[in-house]
């Protein structure tokens, strides 16, 4: 199921043979660098499921992203309903992705990005989509000002899933665009 395109890539859901792709995000040093743990395959596979399980619940989700042209996967993005009360009200939606070390820099999260924020205030009528990360994780908050998120520093929180063992992973800082805002844009 294709949920929409862009110029150059295909957001969808997860299919069998993206499960590699999948692993190797999610097992990669450089592209886990912001959270507590990579992933051994049995747990990525087991979120993938969980990915796919969520998409056909409720029509929001990590979505695979794939390159138009050959339909190869890339990593994932997409928009989730958060749990992170108190800190972001139950029912936030968050922006999220994740690509494959040999796709950055190449504007592939910023074109899909775009996009998805586009669907998710058109086609799911969403009041506010939010974005968070590590504080000093600057590619993360590169993307987001580019994508038209704003910087919400009220919203800060420290991560209550985030270890003890990792203080410097804890605090987050937290971006957001209103449909008012996004209409302006």
């Amino acid at each position: 199921m294709i949920i929409l395109e862009t110029d150059r890539l295909r957001i969808r859901n997860w299919l069998e043979s993206d499960r590699p792709l999948f692993a190797e995000i999610n097992a990669a040093p450089k592209v886990m660098e912001f959270f507590p743990r990579q992933r051994p395959r049995e747990e990525s596979d087991a979120l993938m499921d969980e990915a796919r399980q969520r998409i056909s619940e409720t029509g929001l989700g990590f979505f695979a992203l794939a390159l138009k042209d050959t339909d190869e996967p890339i990593g994932f993005l997409g928009l989730a309903r958060t749990d992170l009360a108190p800190f972001l009200p139950q029912g936030t939606v968050e922006i999220g992705w994740r690509l494959a070390v040999r796709f950055w820099r190449q504007g592939f999260v910023t074109e899909a990005g775009r996009a998805i924020l586009r669907h998710g205030f058109d086609e799911h009528g969403l009041a506010e989509i939010v974005s968070f990360a590590v504080k000093n994780n600057a590619r993360s908050t590169a993307v987001m000002t580019r994508i038209g998120l704003h910087r919400d520093p009220a919203r800060d929180f420290e991560h209550p899933r985030v270890p003890d063992t990792a203080p410097h992973l804890k605090q987050h800082v937290v971006y957001a665009l209103s449909r008012e805002q996004w209409l302006t844009q």
